[in-house]
């Protein structure tokens, strides 16, 4: 693995944690007041588009990252919907 694929989990790492202390509190309040559905429908979507990218482009940062953060980003859409 050359450093430039380093680099790309390093990004998509800092990416796949950055929604994850908004799930968490999501669940431990049983609040999804004030989030958008909408935004997280439209990145969830513009995440399976990455995924697929990176599997066609074969980049495991990509596509790695991104089904992670699609996972935890489909958590948070399930807890709006449970919680509204």
């Amino acid at each position: 693995m050359d450093y430039l694929e380093y680099l790309g989990f390093a990004a998509g790492f800092c990416s796949m944690i950055a929604f994850i202390p908004q799930v968490y509190k999501t669940y431990k309040l049983k609040s999804a007041k004030g989030i958008s559905i909408q935004t997280f429908i439209i990145f969830s979507l513009g995440l399976v588009l990455w995924t697929i990218y990176g599997l066609i482009v074969q980049k495991a940062p990509i596509y790695i990252t991104n089904s992670v953060m699609l996972i935890v980003s489909s958590a948070q859409i399930i807890l709006k919907i449970k919680y509204d």
